[in-house]
């Protein structure tokens, strides 16, 4: 068929209803050409079919700026702040303007989708991936990624949230089992993805590694078909993790739901599909919904439409660099602040001693997967010096310095944050800590500013350091957001998306072997079977803390700012509610320094008395305000009575049981301002 023949076939007809399109061009497939588009080649495409048209599908990593892999390592590109230092911010349209900047990058390196947003939810503090992925708390993890998800596809670039279910480790990812019971799935660890499916359409889901009750991700019919196409109506296609195909079976993908088999042919070679076929253990109806599923994303991300209706792609533009400034500027978090030594003075200080490992540490070009290659990277000594130039001097003792600040942290070496390996301890190297020490014993003005991508305890050293930065790996402008909090030209309000406990011990997932690492059951001396059990249940992170009343070093949604906030005038606009009824509430908030700011007003709820057990409060709804000093706001709520719910896995369904809730009003889950109360009346 020639070009101008394929040119008026009814698929190229940008007029016709995609589904139509869909299926004109699936109906022009012989049975080899469908079986070709199943997988992949050249790690990150998908096979052409010259006869029609049909170009290759072109992917490349992600989550927080286009990878360095998917791109060959031939592309620099601009590097956004990591996922739990955009997870602080609490900041909606700031996920969805990265998610928009994100498909431009993408778009301009000639890919059609981005291998992210990474959605697992913080277990354990220990996991290499932390920094990639979002937060311990389903509300806030949906809300986030709904936003990135929508900014990406907004531009025709697909989303693929990642790693769909319960790679909650990277330890034994590749074989282990993730023992989870349904509820716990339900409220949990399948939230964001079923928000991101239905409040997003997002148009690719990609498989994990892990076994998810005893059956791998790639072919768990359960957790694919059942729940994510059936239940949640997922229309896009589901992609293995490369190589996540290893262990399984060609009708065990196929059936699951698996279109896309990367990074190349396994389970899905020609030969074991026409098998499959043969043996009636796979019908040509599934195969055609496979590839359905995948053309359809095709179509959708404009494969097959005309370049002047296709959104452009960008790199590295003003306004990306702007938006990765603005994730740091509002992800980084305040966390000690004792007698207001910060912001510092730039007219009050002679000489700054900087010291530390990560003072002049580049993280872009690390990490695994994520790794990018920036087209810039301002480090923290780099960004002190662009502020303080000729206005300060930098020397190297704390005692001969006015202030000393150590930047310490993590790196993405093995067994800190890294795709592969998880860490090995919660605590710094004891070089840090005694450098730490040290220091502060020569210096009283000891500021340390911490660069990781998780939770670090600091029992240790905290209680005499009078202040302490978390900056995260806050991306290519990160040194010089670094330098303005310092300094106060940017006043903090992140907040914590993730418990920091005092001792890896009170972390729900570390009770014992059983629940992280896991344990090798062997059964008559065959192959060790590895399962981790996540006995916790519900009572993941602050459900955790608070359920067993462990303190924590510092709580989910905690962050201090250089102003201070006053709430008020709680109102809820109805006492009984029922299933039809909104939940209104409004809440006075009062910038009560003489700062600008921005604070994150959180709403909890807690189940007064329930036949199931509950954590005694919910993350249920969340708005950052900023306010000038003196300002005052009111700040309005309308939320559906369904997050009253709970999944009752008797009757496999949500439930909502008459009686009292109370509505927390919260500057932290562990700092309450305002209570309220509703009944729910069936």
């Amino acid at each position: 068929m020639s070009s101008e023949e394929i040119s008026r076939l009814p698929y190229l007809d940008e007029d016709l209803e995609l589904e139509k399109r869909v299926d004109d061009l699936l109906g022009r497939m012989t049975l080899e050409e469908k079986i070709k588009v199943l997988a992949g080649k050249m790690f990150f495409f998908t096979k052409t079919i010259k006869r029609l048209g049909l170009k290759s599908f072109k992917m490349t990593d992600g989550p927080h700026g286009v990878g360095a892999l998917g791109t060959y390592f031939k592309k620099k590109t601009t590097y956004f702040p990591v996922a739990i230092c955009r997870a602080s911010t609490w900041n909606l349209e700031l996920s969805e303007q990265f998610g928009q900047a994100l498909a431009e990058e993408v778009r301009a390196v000639g890919r059609h989708m981005i291998l992210g947003p990474a959605i697992n939810i913080h277990r354990t503090p220990l996991c290499g991936r932390t920094f990639e992925y979002q937060t311990e708390d389903p509300y806030l993890n949906s809300e986030l990624a709904v936003a990135v998800v929508k900014g990406v596809q907004s531009k025709r670039i697909a989303a693929c949230i990642k790693h769909y279910v319960g790679n909650n480790q990277e330890k034994w990812r590749f074989n282990v089992s993730s023992e989870i019971d349904e509820r716990t799935l339900r409220e949990i660890y399948l939230p964001a993805f079923e928000a991101s499916v239905k409040n997003a359409d997002v148009w690719s889901v990609m498989a994990c590694y892990n076994k998810v009750n005893g059956v791998h991700g790639c072919e768990n019919k359960d957790i694919l078909m059942e729940k994510l196409i059936n239940d949640f109506g997922f229309q896009g296609f589901i992609v293995s993790d490369w190589f996540a195909t290893k262990f399984t079976t060609t009708e065990g993908c196929m059936k699951a739901g698996l279109s896309l088999e990367m990074p190349y042919r396994n389970v899905y070679k020609k030969a074991k599909i026409l098998e499959a076929l043969k043996s009636s253990q796979i019908t040509e109806e599934i195969l055609n919904d496979r590839v359905r599923r995948l053309l359809r994303v095709m179509f959708l991300v404009g494969m097959f439409d005309n370049k002047e209706k296709i959104p452009e792609g960008s790199l590295g533009t003003p306004e990306h660099i702007q938006i990765a400034k603005k994730i740091a500027e509002e992800g980084i978090v305040l966390l000690k602040n004792e007698n207001n030594i910060l912001p510092l003075d730039i007219s009050q200080i002679k000489k700054i001693a900087v010291l530390g490992p990560n003072a002049n540490k580049k993280f872009a070009f690390s990490g695994g997967s994520s790794m990018i290659r920036s087209i810039y990277e301002v480090t923290p000594l780099a960004g002190l010096k662009n502020k303080c130039k000729n206005k300060i001097e930098f020397v190297n003792l704390p005692s001969e310095a006015d202030v000393a600040i150590v930047f310490a942290g993590l790196n993405h070496s093995k067994n800190m944050d890294t795709e592969n390996s998880d860490r090995l301890t919660l605590d710094l190297s004891s070089s840090q800590i005694d450098l730490i020490k040290n220091t502060v014993k020569n210096n009283s003005n000891t500021i340390v500013v911490l660069l990781n991508g998780s939770p670090i305890a600091m029992s240790d050293w905290i209680k005499d350091v009078p202040a302490v930065i978390e900056a995260w790996y806050p991306g290519l402008e990160g040194g010089n957001v670094i330098a303005d909090i310092l300094f106060g030209d940017v006043n903090p309000s992140g907040k914590l998306p993730i418990t920091f406990p005092k001792k890896l011990e009170d972390s729900p997932a570390h009770k014992s072997e059983r629940t992280y690492p896991g344990i090798k059951e062997s059964i008559n001396n065959s192959k060790p079977l590895k399962k981790v059990f996540y006995d916790e249940g519900i009572f993941v992170g602050y459900r955790h803390f608070d359920k067993n009343n462990i303190e924590p070093l510092f709580p989910f949604g905690y962050g201090l700012s250089y102003t201070t906030f006053k709430y008020e005038n709680l109102k809820i606009k109805k006492a009984e509610i029922s299933k039809n009824d909104k939940i209104e509430i409004s809440v006075d908030i009062t910038n009560t320094g003489n700062r600008k700011g921005a604070e994150i007003m959180q709403i909890y709820i807690n189940d007064c008395e329930c036949s199931a057990e509950r954590p005694p409060k919910e993350l249920k709804a969340f708005k950052k305000v900023f306010l000038e000093p003196g300002e005052k706001q009111t700040i309005n709520f309308e939320l559906d009575p369904n997050i009253l719910s709970f999944f009752d896995p008797k009757s496999n369904k949500w439930i909502i049981e008459s009686g009292k809730f109370k509505v927390l009003v919260a500057s932290s889950s562990r700092d309450i301002k305002l209570e309220g109360e509703i009944d729910y009346i069936e």
